[in-house]
C-alpha cells in the first residue's frame, strides 16, 4: 500500500514539475521572442508603410517638345480579410459584402462574378490589386462607395504623345517602369529617380491618424533629359523613309540626320517602326535600332572615302584621267571588274561622278592595302562611334593582316567590310565640315531645378577635333560631289532651290558563299547646301523590289532629296547661288562635259 502512495505521490510531483516548466517556459516566452513576436503584430496593425513611387523623368527635344512623359496615376486593390472582418464586427453578413461589390466592379471594368470570385478565392490575402492605371475621377467615384479594404496605390504611367515619332531611339518601357530600349534603357537610373516611403499611424478601423517626421522621406524624381534631336526633322525623316520604302516594297529602311559642325544627330529613323505605349504589339527584333545596330556593306557610298585621303596624299589629281576601255576589266591577278556604263576613260573627278567601279580599283591597286586600310580606319569605320544609345555595332573592317589580293578591289567597291547608317553619316559630315571627324551624340544634356540644360559632358571644341583631311581635299570632293546629283549617279535628286551633294551606292547582299544577283542595299548620303553645309543625311533602303528599281539614285537619292529639301525649308536657310563651274583644267577632261546643267537655277530656285 505505501508502495502505491510513494507512486502516486512521484507522478503527481512529476506532473506538477511539468507544469511549473512549462509555466516558466512560458513566461519566459512570452518576455521573450513572444514579447517581440506580439509587438511586431502591435506595429503592423497600428501601422502601414507606403511606398512614394518617384516620378520618371521627362524626355524633350532639343526645342523643348515633349517626345516621353509620365503620367501619374493610381492602382486600386482590396484587403479581403480586412474587408470581410470589418462587415461581419458591424454585424452585416458576407451577402451584403458581395451587393457592394457590382458598383466597384463596374467602376474598374470587371466582372462583378469574376470580382467576387476572387475575393472568395483570397480570403486571407492582405493584398489583391484590382486595377492599374485608374484616372482621378475614377479613383473619387471609388471613394464615394466607402467600401472597408479599398485602397490606393500610387503608378506612374509612360506616355509617348507622338506616338511612333522617335520610336527606336526612345525605346519604351516595361512593365515594372524600367527602360527596355533606347534612352528609356541606357538613361534608366537617371530617369527613374528614387523612391521615396512614408509610415502613417493608423486607427482600429485603419484611417491614418498620423506621420511621424522620422517616418517619411520624400521621393527623388528622375532626371529630365533634353536631347539633340528635332522633333520636325525626325518627322520629316521618318515620313520620307516610309514612304520610299513602300514605293519601292522595301524589308527595311533606315535614315540618320546630322549637324556636320557639332555632331548632333537631327533625326535617327528606323522602317517599319512600332509605337513605344503598346510594346505588346511589336518584336524585339522589330524594336531593333538598326541604324545603330547592324551594320551593312555599303557599296559604292564608301568611294569618297577612299578617293578623298587619295588626293590628299596626292596618289592621283581630280584631272588624271584613267584609261578604262569600256565596261569591263581585268585585274593583273584575273579578276573580272565591271561597270553598269561603260566609258573608254574618266577623269579621277568623273570616277566619282559616273561612281566607276573599274576607276576605283585602278585607284586602289595604285594605294594598295594600307593605304586604303589607313583611309578607312581614319573615318572611324571599323570602331563605335561612342554616341549615347545602348547596342551600337562597331562595323567591320578586317585587320590589314587579314586583307588578301582580293581586299584591293573589294574594299575599293565598298565590299569586304561592314559599316551602320550612324558611322556612314558621321564620316560624311567630314566632307561637309572642312576635314573634321565629328563626336555623334543624341542627349544635349538634363534639365536643373531652374529649368537649365547642363550639359552631360564637356564637348570638345570643333578645333580640337580629328582632322581626317586637310580643309582643301575636303572642300574639293565636296565640290565633286555637288556634280553626283547634276550629271552623274543622283540626277534625280537635284533640288531646284540649294546645291546638294552626295554619293550613290547599290550593293549586292551577301546570301550564303556568294551575293544575290537579285537583291541589293539602296542608299544614297548626302547634304546641303554645298557652300555652307547645315544638313547631313544617310539614307538606306534595304532589298527594294528589283522589278521597280533598285540604284541607289533612283531608289534612295530622291527621298533623301526631298528630305534635305523640307528640312532646310524648315531651318529657313536661305537658297543657293548658282553652283561654281569645275575648274578649266577640270572641264578639260570631262565626261561630255555641258556648261549649261549648271546654270538652270537661280539663287532663288525659280527656274
Amino acid at each position: 500500500m505505501r508502495t502505491f502512495s510513494s507512486v502516486r505521490a512521484a507522478v503527481l510531483l512529476s506532473v506538477i514539475t511539468a507544469l511549473l516548466v512549462g509555466m516558466t517556459g512560458r513566461v519566459a516566452y512570452l518576455q521573450t521572442y513572444g514579447r517581440e513576436k506580439t509587438l511586431h503584430a502591435a506595429e503592423r496593425q497600428q501601422h502601414q508603410a507606403d511606398v512614394l513611387a518617384a516620378r520618371r523623368g521627362t524626355i524633350f527635344d532639343a526645342n523643348g517638345t515633349l517626345m516621353a512623359g509620365t503620367i501619374q496615376t493610381r492602382a486600386v486593390f482590396i484587403d479581403p480579410k480586412f474587408m470581410q472582418d470589418y462587415f461581419q464586427a458591424d454585424g452585416h453578413s458576407l451577402i451584403e459584402m458581395d451587393q457592394a461589390i457590382p458598383a466597384l466592379a463596374r467602376l474598374v471594368d470587371r466582372d462583378p462574378g469574376e470580382l467576387s470570385k476572387a475575393l472568395s478565392d483570397g480570403y486571407e490575402s492582405r493584398y489583391l490589386k484590382i486595377a492599374d492605371n485608374l484616372d482621378d475621377a475614377t479613383c473619387d467615384a471609388i471613394v464615394k462607395l466607402n467600401l472597408p479594404g479599398v485602397g490606393f496605390v500610387p503608378q506612374n504611367q509612360r506616355y509617348y504623345p507622338m506616338g511612333s515619332i522617335a520610336a527606336h531611339l526612345l525605346g519604351g518601357t516595361g512593365a515594372d517602369g524600367h527602360g527596355l530600349d533606347g534612352l528609356e534603357k541606357k538613361f534608366d537610373t537617371e530617369l527613374a529617380g528614387i523612391d521615396g516611403w512614408k509610415r502613417t499611424l493608423k486607427d482600429a478601423r485603419r484611417n491614418p491618424i498620423a506621420v511621424n517626421v522620422d517616418d517619411y522621406r520624400a521621393p527623388e524624381h528622375g532626371q529630365h533629359l533634353v536631347l539633340t534631336i528635332d522633333a520636325n526633322i525626325q518627322m520629316i525623316a521618318e515620313q520620307e523613309l516610309q514612304e520610299t520604302c513602300e514605293k519601292y516594297k522595301a524589308a527595311r529602311g533606315e535614315v540618320v540626320v546630322m549637324d556636320p559642325h557639332s555632331g548632333d544627330v537631327l533625326a535617327m529613323a528606323n522602317w517599319p517602326t512600332f509605337n513605344p505605349q503598346n510594346l505588346e504589339d511589336s518584336t524585339p527584333e522589330l524594336r531593333t535600332n538598326r541604324a545603330l545596330v547592324v551594320p551593312y556593306e555599303p557599296g559604292s557610298t564608301i568611294k569618297p572615302f577612299i578617293a578623298g585621303p587619295a588626293l590628299a596624299w596626292k596618289v592621283t589629281r581630280v584631272d588624271e584621267v584613267f584609261p578604262l576601255h569600256g565596261p569591263h576589266y581585268t585585274t593583273p591577278y584575273g579578276r573580272h571588274i565591271t561597270d553598269v556604263h561603260g566609258y573608254d576613260e574618266l577623269a579621277m573627278w568623273d570616277v566619282l561622278v559616273k561612281s566607276s567601279n573599274i576607276g576605283m580599283s585602278m585607284l586602289g591597286e595604285r594605294m594598295g592595302n594600307e593605304k586604303i586600310y589607313r583611309a578607312l580606319t581614319s573615318f572611324g569605320f571599323g570602331r563605335p562611334t561612342g554616341i549615347e544609345l545602348p547596342g551600337e555595332n562597331q562595323g567591320k573592317v578586317n585587320p590589314l593582316a587579314k586583307w588578301t589580293k582580293y581586299s584591293t578591289e573589294s574594299c575599293s567597291q565598298g565590299y569586304e567590310l561592314m559599316v551602320t547608317p550612324m558611322q556612314l553619316a558621321r564620316a560624311f559630315c567630314a566632307y561637309a565640315n572642312g576635314g573634321r571627324l565629328v563626336q555623334p551624340h543624341v542627349l544635349k544634356g538634363r534639365l536643373d531645378g531652374e529649368g537649365n540644360i547642363i550639359a552631360r559632358t564637356a564637348q570638345t571644341p570643333f578645333e580640337d577635333l580629328p582632322q581626317v583631311l586637310d580643309p582643301k581635299t575636303a572642300d574639293q570632293v565636296r565640290r565633286i560631289l555637288c556634280d553626283v546629283v547634276i550629271r552623274g549617279t543622283a540626277i534625280q535628286a537635284r533640288s531646284k532651290i540649294w546645291n546638294l551633294f552626295g554619293k550613290t551606292g547599290t550593293a549586292h547582299i551577301a546570301e550564303g558563299h556568294g551575293y544575290s544577283e537579285t537583291r541589293f542595299n539602296s542608299s544614297f548620303i548626302g547634304g546641303a547646301p554645298y557652300e555652307n553645309p547645315r544638313l547631313v543625311v544617310a539614307f538606306i533602303v534595304h532589298d527594294p523590289d528589283r522589278a521597280i528599281a533598285h540604284y541607289g539614285g533612283t531608289v534612295s537619292a530622291p527621298g533623301a532629296s526631298k528630305l534635305l529639301e523640307r528640312a532646310l525649308a524648315y531651318l529657313q536657310v536661305e537658297g543657293s547661288p548658282d553652283l561654281p563651274l569645275p575648274p578649266e583644267r577640270v572641264q578639260q577632261v570631262l565626261y561630255e562635259f555641258d556648261p549649261t546643267l549648271y546654270t538652270t537655277r537661280t539663287a532663288s530656285g525659280r527656274e
